[in-house]
């Protein structure tokens, strides 16, 4: 049982690994707003997240009583188990980071979009009402004397 959980384990870090390179990745993309790949890898983290929810299904009997499983291992996996547990811990939170940093300037970028869009809209209202009173020969003043 030790040895197919802590394989489990090692596999769902290795898993974390390959998230933790597809969010640098993902970084680049969006900061230089290519769309294509960043779709490209957002659907190669689907994949490897995938993977990530069946791991986690095997291990969560063993993660349900996590102190209670190490104290039943030999030593060496005892500190393996630590070791693969902390090292997955400290990728979650570099992964969701940088998700949320991603995700801040994407949002960013929809407000600043969104507010270019009402400019262009109310220049282009501006430009339909000149054209609308030149083209009737009225003016917006009265120049009479």
């Amino acid at each position: 049982m030790a040895d197919s959980v802590l394989d489990a384990l090692e596999e769902q870090v290795g898993c974390y690994r390959r998230l933790a390179r597809l969010v640098e990745l993902q970084h680049e993309h969006v900061r230089q707003s290519r769309t294509e790949e960043l779709l490209g890898v957002l659907a190669q983290r689907q994949q490897v997240l995938d993977q990530v929810v069946g791991l986690e299904q095997s291990l969560q009997p063993a993660k349900g009583r996590w102190n209670e499983y190490l104290g039943e291992l030999p030593p060496e996996d005892r500190e393996r188990g630590r070791g693969l547990l902390a090292e997955s811990r400290q990728l979650l939170e570099q992964i969701t980071t940088a998700d949320r940093n991603d995700a801040l300037v994407l949002q960013q970028r929809k407000l600043n979009v969104g507010k270019q869009l009402k400019q262009a809209a109310a220049a282009r209202g501006a430009s339909l009402r000149y054209a609308a009173v030149a083209g009737t020969g009225r003016t917006a003043m009265d120049v009479r004397t």
